[in-house]
């Protein structure tokens, strides 16, 4: 490698320099095959399967990045590959590397079961019957969802119904040993009305029984979703930015918009 770094072999071995991290935990399953690389306290992985390709980093934000930039340019990562870094802090931000893409978010857990919230108990577990609901609620709360019926990386989905309509709904998108929700979605007609907290706090309390952690995102920008969620007990955070490297096919112009890795 162009910079000095201690190769890493096999996920117990990442684990263990990684400190068990949640982000680790929740993107690695076991017995997954996965490289790792350590520099400057930075730990980086890289997990490719026939589901998908993870790489992300944990550690101080200038070495995370130092380590995946000298990944890329060795061309370990494949370009056009998605990067999951530590945030650094704008104010004292360093020129990096220049990327495609760039988007912020938090990734929160909890280890505990939620305070009771009115209206859990109406949380039922969905099936295929329900998908052309889902679909239907799904584009009318948050049409740019991914989490999707259909979605391979989906275990369970979750729901809320007022008589025969499906008024709430969110996927249970645990990879092994964390459980994750994700696409949460309420009724335009039906929100605050405590369906948000019902709906997350049963998916956390059913989860909860087979995890001993159970984690989300949330785009930092969302205030009032982050209260909600701190409130049921997801006070683990860790803040990311994930960065799209380069690819031969991004147009001229994305690349005079691109923003800096790691900001």
């Amino acid at each position: 490698m162009i910079i000095p770094a201690e190769a890493l072999v096999g996920r117990e071995a990442i684990l263990t320099a990684v400190d068990h991290h949640p982000f680790f935990r929740h993107t690695v399953p076991r017995h997954a095959p996965v490289r790792g690389w350590r520099h400057e306290g930075a730990v980086c992985w890289l997990l490719s399967s026939p589901q998908s390709t993870v790489c992300a980093a944990v550690g101080p934000p200038d070495a995370a990045v130092t380590l995946v930039a000298a990944l890329a340019e060795e061309r370990t990562l494949d370009p056009g590959q998605w990067v999951h870094l530590p945030r650094r802090d704008p104010a004292t931000d360093r020129a990096g590397a220049v990327v495609a893409a760039y988007r912020d978010w938090d990734f929160l857990w909890t280890t505990g079961a939620p305070p009771p919230q009115p209206g859990e108990e109406h949380v039922v577990r969905l099936d295929a019957a329900d998908h052309p609901a889902l679909t239907a609620l799904i584009d009318a709360a948050f049409p740019t969802s991914t989490a999707r019926p259909g979605d391979p990386r989906i275990v369970d989905w979750y729901g809320i119904r007022d008589g025969d309509r499906l008024i709430a709904a969110g996927a249970d998108r645990t990879r092994d040993e964390v459980g994750f929700l994700a696409g949460l979605v309420v009724c335009p007609t039906h929100r605050n009305q405590g369906l948000g907290a019902a709906l997350t706090a049963g998916m956390t309390r059913a989860l909860s029984r087979r995890y001993d952690m159970v984690a989300l995102g949330v785009y930092p920008d969302n205030t009032g979703a982050i209260r909600l969620y701190r409130r049921l007990g997801y006070t683990g955070a860790f803040p990311l930015a994930s960065v799209r490297l380069p690819a031969p096919a991004d147009a001229p112009a994305d690349a005079r918009a691109a923003r800096q890795a790691g900001r």
